[in-house]
């Protein structure tokens, strides 16, 4: 636990200032995995992104972008007992081996910008060419 009740008792009921707290927290953490694609996850996955190219990759700290759909089809198997806890563990581990929040060109769908990556999750403008994988 980073704070206790008595610490974080002053944020309550000021849900701007929680919001800010977790963003802060969110971005220091060593490993981010978002749950929930929203645009507060999407910020602070570029945010994580800007920071790891303005390091020059000094200190990168993770960002797992799940596979969501693979995920899910890995846990039901796994809970009808199709596979042990051992092989999901590594198969979990391969589908998100180059989903760690590493460099990628921004995916842009001509007349469809909606489909298109968010520019926060993926500030590519902002980090400049990339050369090295993770």
């Amino acid at each position: 636990m980073l704070l206790s009740a008595k610490e974080l008792r002053p944020f309550q009921n000021h849900s701007t200032q929680m919001a800010a707290l977790d963003y802060l927290v969110s971005v220091a953490s060593d490993v981010f995995v978002p749950t929930y694609d929203g645009n507060m996850a999407k910020v602070v996955e570029g945010h994580r992104r800007f920071l790891f190219f303005l390091c020059r990759y000094a200190g990168f700290h993770r960002t797992i972008v799940l596979d969501r759909r693979e995920l899910v089809e890995l846990l039901d198997l796994l809970q009808d007992g199709k596979l042990s806890w051992d092989q999901f563990s590594t198969a979990v581990k391969e589908v998100h081996k180059n989903r760690m929040g590493q460099p990628t060109p921004r995916k842009v769908i001509p007349g469809r910008p909606k489909e298109e990556d968010y520019f926060y999750a993926n500030p590519q403008e902002c980090t400049g060419p990339f050369k090295h994988q993770i």
